[in-house]
């Protein structure tokens, strides 16, 4: 029978940092901390035996570096959801964390109650990022995208295309990010990103997300 506990396991270096992660693990009723440890090698050794839904790792550890430990988990583990918690918020450091493997990033200065929040909202197929990383992935995606071809405008006569606003909106929804975090990147209100939401269902003749993301990329309006 499923375990009703998401299994948490976790590399950080830094003691104090990481008491504080595992009470933020432990004060949540639906999270269960399987392991804690501050090297990269320690972790390795413990996913050898032990399978975890959810592993947090410090990009900066001491012995190996975080990006090996996030390689190794989804070579050993693929059904290992990985999300990076680190002090560095530079792009450099989060498109090597997502191309090595993880589907999260988070900034250390976040709360006790956000951790817990996004670890279930990892656990549940989302991406969690803190604001600042989704607004540097934004720009990637901004200033590597070329020009929408005329075939990505809609198929209706007489419909407008996507809004830059809601091109934004639609690139995050896609990445995983909820209307709140979304928000937060973009600085406007949920109920703003609600709205663009349901404009862009109506210009794409969707009705769910999922459709809205494929309707999209089949149209060129997305490069992710």
């Amino acid at each position: 029978m499923p375990s009703p506990h998401v299994a948490v396991a976790l590399v950080e270096d830094e003691p104090a940092v990481r008491e504080r992660f595992v009470q933020a693990i432990a004060a949540n009723p639906q999270l269960r901390l399987l392991h804690a440890c501050g090297t990269g090698a320690s972790m390795q050794r413990w996913m050898a035996d032990h399978a975890v839904d959810v592993l947090l790792v410090d990009l900066g550890l001491p012995d190996l570096p975080g990006l090996e430990v996030i390689r190794h988990a989804r070579r050993v583990q693929p059904a290992c959801e990985v999300m990076v918690i680190s002090a560095f918020g530079d792009a450099a450091h989060m498109v090597q964390a997502f191309e090595a493997g993880a589907r999260g990033y988070l900034l250390k200065d976040g709360s006790q109650d956000e951790l817990a929040r996004h670890v279930l909202a990892l656990h549940a197929g989302g991406s969690p990022m803190s604001p600042i990383i989704a607004r540097q992935l934004l720009g990637r995606w901004r200033a590597q995208a070329p020009a929408p071809p005329a075939r990505a405008q809609p198929r209706t006569g007489g419909m407008e295309g996507l809004s830059a606003r809601e091109h934004d909106v639609l690139r995050l929804v896609a990445r995983g990010c909820s209307y709140h975090e979304a928000g937060a990147c973009l600085g406007i209100a949920t109920s703003t990103v609600q709205a663009h939401v349901r404009s862009i269902y109506a210009k794409l003749e969707v009705h769910s997300k999922t459709e809205a993301v494929y309707e999209a990329r089949q149209l060129g309006l997305l490069d992710c």
